[in-house]
């Protein structure tokens, strides 16, 4: 049974609830954060998925825990026709993510929308694709949330995950617990004004179910052609689905 990480363990709200206060506080630095603490590997990572999602050439996509919205930007930008939505539940990340395409031609391809994940606001069959880059750990209840993601997916749609993952071979195992570990954290509280936020991160990176454990919690949920391909020795994981 996957445990139960939250940001501030000693708040009484739900993880929902907790996840998006710690989002609203680190918004505004969360970008340049990201880039640090990746070593900037996740641009690369994105351009992965963004490739196997155009490949599909959809016209309807759906980024779920868009943050602020750097992923749904560049569909928006290398797609011809796809309409594009990023849902997330912090507005202050959206605040963000708005920001970036005010007065551009991308405001009338991609709308913002502030929701939850496992109540989504759309109909059956409703995207061509949807994903989830570093997103779907924050989710209160994992089943949940990819049982809506098949409900609003188009049957043949592609549906990507991109998300930390543990490496698991010498010496690749060890150095990354000392970088998630100390590292990691010791950025976030340096550079961020929430002292725990990355320490949740990397706290919920650790006890994530990932590799084959994940692909077979996407089996039950229901999607089918499940894969998943680690990337950069095994710190993330890329893992792609469909629906029948």
């Amino acid at each position: 049974m996957q445990k139960k990480v939250t940001p501030y363990k000693e708040s009484e709200a739900g993880k929902k609830e907790q996840v998006e206060q710690m989002f609203d506080s680190i918004s505004g630095n969360y970008d340049g954060l990201n880039r640090v603490i990746s070593l900037g590997t996740d641009v690369k990572w994105r351009k992965k998925v963004i490739k196997m999602v155009l490949e599909k050439d959809p016209t309807s996509i759906l980024d779920i825990a868009t943050g602020t919205g750097d992923l749904a930007i560049q569909f928006a930008k290398k797609s011809n026709d796809a309409s594009i939505v990023g849902l997330d539940i912090s507005e202050g990340m959206l605040s963000v993510a708005r920001k970036k395409i005010l007065d551009t031609s991308l405001q009338s391809k991609i709308d913002f929308i502030k929701g939850d994940s496992e109540a989504m606001p759309f109909e059956e069959n409703s995207f061509d694709a949807i994903t989830v880059s570093f997103g779907i750990r924050n989710f209160e209840t994992l089943e949940k949330g990819l049982g809506e993601i098949l409900r609003v997916l188009k049957p043949g749609g592609i549906f990507v995950i991109l998300e930390t993952s543990v490496p698991t071979k010498f010496p690749w195992k060890q150095g990354y617990k000392v970088y998630a570990k100390g590292v990691l954290p010791f950025i976030g509280k340096v550079f961020s004004k929430d002292k725990v936020a990355y320490k949740y991160l990397s706290e919920s990176a650790s006890v994530f179910p990932f590799g084959e454990t994940l692909n077979n919690i996407l089996r039950k949920i229901g999607f089918i052609e499940v894969e998943n391909k680690p990337q950069t020795f095994g710190v993330a994981t890329i893992y792609t689905a469909t629906k029948a």
